[in-house]
């Protein structure tokens, strides 16, 4: 009897073992550049979560260009977000990070058809850029999860880079170094250009194809779009941009130079009064190493979208030479950028209004005004959060998408301009328009995560139509969607754009147009 028990258990036993190993065999394993990763499938998508993409940016490593990861031959588990780039989180992020972060953050994230890991057919490749003003952000929030891209045919990549001082600083004592071939500043965009590389040197493992890659970013992220398409080291990295609520003229924080005489503004004296404030002084080889030695607490220093403007901050990117030689603009105007299809555009209430009062609203349209009172309110009588919002929006986001486009298509490049004006249904006591970030949801059909149990049937298929739209760019560099209106390349003459409004989208004739004009004639 015991030795039928005994002979059960084993059985039992080994049993257990080769379900386990039958497991284990069956999640999916991809060899990459660095060693083999191994990920999990659900629903015919392919998840792989955590992969290094360069070393830990510590100690040394601070304020230097990415480095290339140690190498490793056992299967490395990438079942799970790595952490995202050291910061204070903002309490009110509309992409709240799904993990703890920290210093040690540079990864990398791929979901995937199950069956592109095993075809000859090479998917296309969407590369995502979160946002959050250079100082917030990260790869790990649940709207910003790649599986409905992938079950949709397309290789969805994103990736951590650093954020704040982390990613965006200078110093007399870095200057003096020159490390990297004098790559300085721009930490953070380094890190965008070593993530696009990885992309390029690895995707065809999970399926993709390393010759049709589209960038897409949204806030900071579409600013890091405009960056990428005119830096030069970025040339070839990727085919197709799209550009959500990125801009296009000078930031809401001037982009300083890296250095400049004593006295003017720079990344640098922004650097210094951080190392003044934290106790290191000197620009010498000790001062850096002081630096480097900083808890990340006090690098961070309480830094988030709420507190950016202080004079220890540079504001992010910076005019350093290399990567960003000039504003995007000027560079498109110069021809100085990768020409290639391109899809931009803004929410309708987008950008930010900090309150004030009626005189502050309409004091940049100097002498025009009246005209501009006229615009934005008609009756005179209208809520300043309502039209303070519309012209702040006006002037930050949707005119210079419409500038961009402009010289974009006098250079020869397709655009297609959109406005994404829907409001989930839920939401629209509380907001007159589409706020800033709020098509993200949409774009990654990720509405459930975002709306939860408010979600409604009219929000699920706005965000079927819109998720297409961008999968179609993704494919063929001209975006369509089943069953959805054709949308028009844009050209300055008839100013069509696609907008995502609450009847579902549609080709129009802007309707701001007159307002647009507005802010162009009067923006310095």
């Amino acid at each position: 009897m015991n030795i039928r028990i005994a002979s059960l258990a084993a059985i039992l036993v080994f049993g257990a073992g080769l379900g386990a190993s039958q497991a284990l065999a069956a999640d999916p394993t991809v060899a990459t550049t660095s060693g083999p990763v191994v990920g999990e499938s659900a629903h015919g998508v392919a998840a792989f979560k955590g992969v290094p993409f360069a070393a830990p940016p510590l100690g040394a490593l601070r304020w230097r260009a990415p480095q290339p990861p140690a190498a490793w031959s056992a299967p490395r588990d990438a079942k799970a977000y790595g952490p995202d780039c050291m910061q204070n989180p903002f309490p009110g992020d509309a992409a709240p990070l799904g993990v703890q972060p920290a210093e040690d953050c540079l990864y990398m994230n791929v979901w995937a058809p199950e069956a592109a890991l095993k075809s000859k057919t090479q998917r296309p490749v969407m590369v995502w850029i979160y946002g959050g003003g250079f100082v917030n952000g990260g790869s790990s929030p649940a709207v910003y999860a790649g599986d409905r891209f992938a079950r949709d045919g397309v290789v969805l990549v994103s990736f951590n880079y650093r954020v704040g001082r982390f990613g965006f600083f200078a110093h007399p004592a870095l200057t003096a170094v020159g490390a990297d071939g004098g790559m300085l500043g721009n930490y953070g965009l380094m890190d965008q250009i070593a993530a696009l590389k990885w992309v390029r040197d690895n995707i065809a493992a999970f399926g993709g194809d390393p010759n049709n890659v589209t960038v897409f970013g949204e806030s900071a992220g579409g600013m890091s779009v405009h960056a990428l398409l005119t830096a030069p080291q970025a040339k070839g990295l990727f085919h197709k941009a799209i550009i959500q609520s990125g801009g296009g003229r000078p930031r809401l924080l001037p982009t300083l130079p890296l250095s400049a005489p004593a006295g003017q503004r720079s990344a640098e004296a922004a650097g210094l009064a951080f190392a003044a404030k934290a106790g290191v002084s000197g620009t010498d080889a000790a001062a850096l190493e002081a630096l480097r030695a900083l808890p990340a607490e006090t690098v961070v220093d309480g830094l988030n979208m709420a507190t950016s403007n202080t004079p220890t901050w540079g504001g992010g990117p910076m005019l350093d030479g290399k990567i960003m030689t000039r504003e995007p603009l000027q560079a498109y105007k110069a021809g100085a950028w990768t020409k290639m299809p391109v899809m931009v555009g803004a929410t309708s209430a987008d950008g930010f209004f900090f309150g004030g009062s009626r005189d502050q609203v309409f004091a940049p349209f100097g002498a025009r005004r009246a005209e501009a009172e006229a615009l934005y309110d008609p009756k005179g009588d209208g809520d300043i959060k309502v039209y303070g919002w519309a012209a702040a929006g006006d002037r930050m986001f949707i005119e210079p998408a419409r500038a961009v486009s402009r010289v974009m298509v006098e250079q020869g490049a397709p655009v297609y301009q959109f406005r994404f004006s829907y409001v989930a249904e839920s939401m629209r006591s509380q907001w007159w328009g589409a706020p800033h970030a709020t098509e993200i949801p949409f774009v990654f059909d990720t509405v459930d995560a975002r709306y939860g149990g408010a979600l409604t049937q009219a929000d699920a298929a706005a965000a079927k139509a819109a998720h297409a739209y961008w999968i179609g760019f993704a494919k063929s560099g001209a975006p369509s969607a089943s069953g959805q209106p054709a949308w028009p390349r844009y050209e300055a003459a008839t100013d069509q754009i696609l907008d995502f409004a609450a009847q579902g989208p549609k080709a129009e004739a802007d309707p701001l147009r007159a307002r647009l004009d507005l802010v162009e004639a009067t923006t310095q």
